[in-house]
């Protein structure tokens, strides 16, 4: 697939590809719309602080975590096309009442539930490959992520004008992201009429079962189980941290430590019962994957994406600070991180399909991440602010082109269950954005580049010693195994009238 494709509008797949692109570029634009307004949050409304702002950076990413689970088995299950419509027009409503909030708790909760509008990428990454072949797949997810997640630079650029200039007074923030409400669930409307799931009937495979993900050996289900439990288990780090500026009560944070127990409990059964009867009865070698990789996945995605989460959400508030800018402007040069995007998640993924090997990509874009943290890390007030912004884009074009890499990994490993895979691996974005953003109010902007260095060189590791090179990862067709015939002959019995 060549860059010049993309304006191939025409083409059923790039026209499938630009309308999804645009429905995540709006999610993650309603998704950071607080980041680049908190300065005006705090002069307009008295009783915020700081902290307050930094408990609802926290709050903004934490329930993506479970959504992208949950909704990695719903896209299995119903498809993309049905999963971002109602994404979109449902979490319209939360960011609607954290537009006009005007209590501590209304602010809160509802920031809470909008954090599961993340899990939006994921259904995209499902889409996307349900369109495209395995040998374009790097491209085509780039290309949709890259331009998808520009939505958060375009939230730090365009919010500080529009609610200055277009609403103006102590309350033109909350018109600001009121309006990118109401776009988005206009567009989840659309969405559902404009778009199929893939080309034809039997682009979207179903699995066996889609409340847990499908393994090999009896030696992966113990692995996935082990990578199962921090999905939600690190939702205790908020509840704690919630606990520990003093917005919870000991007795409510008991109870939300119990909740979390409950579902990683929940979720380990729930592997139990998929995956028992499936090893005992044995799986035929033809269908097999290896865990091994999807793990070093989500590494990746931990120490990449959980970083730009982090990043995009701390950045202007430390331009502002370091460099004595207006909000405006700290906003604009921050969005330098995101801007990035546009041009280095395409470049990771077509540099993974033209590569030929997808393994020396990933390794590659994970130490350059490293390295570019490290540089931010000595960042100072004495830097020349163009060397500062220099910098920032420099780590930006690493980490942006390691996700790129990333899902031009995943769709390969496993086709009937890619999104499952694509779930997990981008709730660990998550967590990683929940466990960084937790560090920080603890350290220097300093000590946190320097924390976020050391979990990308950990993450080159991981992938080291346990990602595999997918097979067929270049192929004209996904590989399609005999478990997955005779699944797509079990539901054409099913659809057969007088047989379901």
């Amino acid at each position: 697939m060549k860059v010049s494709s993309v304006f191939k509008v025409r083409s059923p797949e790039i026209r499938a590809l630009h309308l999804t692109w645009i429905a995540f570029f709006i999610t993650f634009y309603v998704w950071f719309n607080m980041a680049p307004l908190a300065s005006s949050m705090l002069k307009s409304v008295d009783w915020l602080t700081r902290d307050d702002i930094r408990l609802f950076a926290i709050t903004n990413v934490a329930l993506t975590i479970p959504a992208r689970i949950i909704v990695g088995m719903a896209l299995d299950r119903f498809g993309p096309r049905r999963v971002f419509s109602v994404l979109m027009v449902t979490m319209s409503v939360p960011a609607l009442v954290f537009a006009f909030g005007d209590t501590m708790t209304q602010l809160l909760v509802s920031r809470l539930v909008l954090s599961s509008i993340g899990a939006s990428f994921v259904v995209g990454i499902h889409m996307t490959a349900l369109w495209f072949k395995p040998r374009d797949i790097g491209f085509a997810e780039g290309f949709y992520a890259g331009w998808g997640n520009f939505g958060s630079a375009a939230a730090a650029m365009s919010l500080p004008t529009i609610a200055l200039t277009m609403y103006g007074g102590e309350d033109g923030w909350r018109w600001a992201i009121a309006q990118s409400a109401i776009v988005m669930a206009a567009y989840g409307v659309y969405y559902w009429f404009a778009i199929t799931d893939g080309p034809d009937a039997r682009a979207h495979r179903k699995p066996r079962k889609a409340a847990a993900m499908e393994v090999s050996t009896w030696g992966d289900m113990i692995k996935l189980i082990l990578w199962t439990i921090p999905l939600v288990g690190c939702l205790g780090i908020l509840v704690w941290r919630i606990q520990d500026m003093g917005y919870l009560s000991t007795t409510g944070a008991v109870i939300c430590y119990l909740v979390i127990t409950a579902v990683v409990i929940y979720q380990v059964v729930q592997i139990l019962r998929v995956n028992i009867p499936i090893l005992k009865k044995g799986v035929p070698e033809d269908d097999r994957y290896p865990f091994s990789s999807v793990a070093a996945l989500n590494s990746t995605y931990f120490a990449n994406f959980g970083a730009e989460l982090a990043v995009v959400s701390m950045l202007p508030m430390f331009f502002e600070e370091t460099w004595g800018l207006n909000a405006a402007t700290a906003g604009l040069i921050a969005a330098s991180f995101a801007f990035v995007n546009l041009v280095a998640r395409p470049m990771g993924g077509l540099v993974s399909d033209r590569m030929g090997n997808r393994r020396f990509v990933m390794l590659s874009y994970m130490f350059g991440i490293g390295i570019g943290f490290v540089l931010m890390g000595m960042l100072n007030s004495s830097w020349p602010l163009v060397i500062a912004i220099a910098i920032t884009i420099f780590t930006s074009f690493f980490v942006q082109g390691a996700e790129g890499a990333t899902f031009g990994i995943i769709p390969s490993i496993k086709r009937r269950i890619t999104g499952q895979i694509s779930g997990m691996a981008g709730a660990y974005g998550n967590v990683g954005a929940v466990v960084y953003l937790t560090l920080f109010t603890f350290v220097t902007p300093t000590q946190f580049f320097y924390i976020i260095a050391s979990g990308a060189f950990l993450s080159w590791l991981i992938c080291l010693v346990w990602l595999k090179e997918p097979e067929g990862a270049f192929d004209e067709e996904y590989h399609i195994s005999s478990v997955d015939r005779m699944i797509e002959e079990q539901e054409a019995l099913k659809a057969q009238p007088g047989k379901g």
